[in-house]
Parts: structure tokens; C-alpha cells; sequence
């Protein structure tokens, strides 16, 4: 197939390239002028420079395309002016898929988030994961990262409606290789190997390892029915922090965070952040936002994709043990 790839320099997007690649497929990836190519390395490609903001380039560039795979998103938990990450989240999406069913792309893949699913709810002392049915609506998008991506996917599913082929995939927190920023999940990763994490939030996260996120874009296009969502995540993935820092630390023989930090002084040292940030003009190193998500743990059921889809369950200490092999050999660990 002939593949048209937004987002092609980002963890998910450059992993999904190499996958799409090794299994015979071409690739035209959408590229900003200055993208860092890190993550592209060692694949062939062919470069298409622009963004999602030019609706008519986009559907000239996908022309001839079997599949589009949007991958590309603005993901910021604080700016000074949130308005070009709606610009781009949520126009751009329509941009693309629109300019993908014009162009006439038989599959698109809108690679969304776990943000815009349910959020899980403790009962009897554990946390139910949740999956695709659990309700949830706008009121719940606590941030405006997770707001412009809900308004994304409402988009997508609405052109979906309307025939356009779309399928939705709602990405955990994968981890593994070319996290070339890297992402937050990978920065605490990095953070731990730098002996740079004293303490820790009780919250959790669906670990997943990122080659089976690509894998699991191409099995959508290949098996996902139109207008449907398929989490993306490892069935036992759902590792609070601490339990994440043991598997670490077995892995890297490097140790784990004792500490756990009271949510409420989380918060208050965020608010302290944002408050200097909206001075200084400068990122907090603590966004609210980060902060406010880190009170639910946020443990999901990808039972969906693995069922229709066949979506790989690399086990996630193999992909921890991947990411801290990349990091390390890509000079973000300190000697």
C-alpha cells in the first residue's frame, strides 16, 4: 500500500514508518521544514514538506494514497496562547481527513487518545479499567490539550458518519524506542535512569510497548470497522508509579524512589509554577495540567483491539528494558 503519514518525526509516527516500511509498504510522511529526522533514521521514505493546516496541498500530496495515517498532533500541557494547538488539533484533523477522503484514501487512521475515553473509577478499594463504552463527555477533558483533542475526535467521528472511511485509535503510554524529545512518559524514564526522581505521585498509567501502538495503526487499517475506537494499551500494563520504579529498577539495578509526594503538594508547587510561567513566559517544569491528570490512574481495557484488531501484547518490562537500551544509547543518560 501507499501510505500518507502526518506526525512521521514523532515517537508514535516514526515508529509506525519503520513498521509500515518493513512490512513492504510506501511512505510519503508529512514533515515541518525543521523536524528533527532522529526518529527516521536508517528508513526509506519519501518527504513531503508542509503541515495540516493547508487543506488543498494535503489532498494534492495524498493523491494516489490507499491509507492516511494522522498521527500528528500540537501536545502542550501549558502555553501562553492555546489557540494555534486547537488550530491545529482540531482543524488540522478535519483538514486531513477530509483531504484524505477526497483524495481517495480507502482506510484513515486518526490516532487519538486515551484522554477521551472514561476515566476509571475506584470500587472496593481497586481501579476498574475502563474501555471504548465507558461514558464520558466534553465536561471531563480537564486541560486544554485533552479538550482540543476530544473536539478532534468528535470531527473524525462526525466525518465518519458521514461515509468517509475513519477509524479511531486511542493510544495508552507507550514507551520504547526513538522517544527522540523525549515524551513526558519517556522524560520520566529518563529522569529515572539521571537519578533525577526522588519521589513519586500514586498514580498510574497503561504501560505499552510503542512498536506495538504502530503495529496496531496498521492492523486498524487492515481490520478496523469504520467509525469504531480500539484502545491501544497492554492488558497488564496497568502499573501505578511505584510499581513501574520496581520493574526500573530491576531492569537498571538503579533505585527506585521511596518517597511518595501528598497530591496536595503537587498542586500547590503547580500553581506556584504556572504562576512564575505566566511572568516569565517560560514552560512550568509542573504544569497543572500534568498534575490534575496524575490524580486518576489511568488504567484502560484493550481487550477491543486485541480481540478484532490482533493487536500485539509485548510484555511492558520488555518495553521499559527497550526504552532504557534506546536512552541510554542515545546519550540522554548521564555518565
Amino acid at each position: 500500500m501507499r501510505c500518507f503519514v502526518t506526525g512521521a518525526s514523532g515517537f508514535i509516527g516514526a515508529n509506525l514508518v519503520h513498521e509500515l516500511v518493513a512490512r513492504g509498504h510506501q511512505v510519503k510522511a508529512l514533515l515541518r521544514e525543521k523536524s528533527d529526522l532522529r526518529g527516521l533514521a536508517g528508513v526509506e521514505f519519501e518527504r513531503v514538506s508542509g503541515d495540516v493546516s493547508n487543506r488543498a496541498a494535503l489532498q494534492a500530496a495524498m493523491r494516489g494514497c490507499d491509507w492516511c495515517f494522522h498521527v500528528a498532533a500540537s501536545y502542550h500541557l501549558w502555553l501562553p496562547d492555546y489557540a494555534p494547538m486547537y488550530a491545529a488539533n482540531v482543524e488540522g484533523t478535519r483538514n486531513v481527513i477530509e483531504g484524505a477522503a477526497q483524495a481517495g484514501c480507502s482506510r484513515i487512521i486518526y490516532t487519538s487518545t486515551v484522554g477521551c475515553i472514561g476515566l476509571p473509577r475506584e470500587i472496593d478499594g481497586s481501579v476498574k479499567p475502563t474501555d471504548e463504552t465507558t461514558p464520558v463527555s466534553e465536561a471531563q477533558m480537564s486541560n486544554h490539550y485533552k479538550r482540543s483533542k476530544w473536539q478532534a475526535e468528535q470531527v473524525a467521528l462526525e466525518l465518519a458518519r458521514k461515509g468517509m472511511p475513519v477509524v479511531i485509535v486511542n493510544p495508552t503510554a507507550p514507551v520504547g524506542p526513538r522517544d527522540v524529545k523525549p515524551t513526558p512518559t519517556g522524560q520520566v524514564i529518563v529522569d529515572f535512569l539521571n537519578r533525577a526522581m526522588p519521589a513519586y505521585l500514586d498514580t498510574g498509567l497503561n504501560w505499552v510497548h510503542v512498536r506495538d501502538v504502530a503495529v496496531g495503526h496498521i492492523l486498524a487499517a487492515e481490520k478496523g470497522r469504520v467509525g469504531e475506537r480500539y484502545i491501544l494499551g497492554h492488558a497488564d500494563g496497568n502499573w501505578t508509579m511505584k510499581e513501574a520504579f520496581a520493574v526500573l529498577e530491576k531492569i537498571t539495578g538503579t533505585r527506585a524512589p521511596r518517597t511518595r509526594i501528598p497530591y496536595w503538594v503537587a498542586l500547590t508547587a503547580a500553581h506556584v509554577d504556572e504562576t512564575i510561567s505566566s511572568f516569565t513566559g517560560k514552560p512550568p517544569k509542573a504544569p497543572l495540567a500534568g498534575v490534575r491528570m496524575a490524580k486518576y490512574k489511568m488504567f484502560f481495557n484493550p481487550a477491543k483491539a486485541v480481540r478484532e484488531l490482533g493487536l500485539p501484547q509485548t510484555p511492558p518490562e520488555k518495553a521499559l528494558a527497550d526504552a532504557v537500551d534506546w536512552f541510554r544509547k542515545n546519550s540522554c543518560v548521564r555518565s
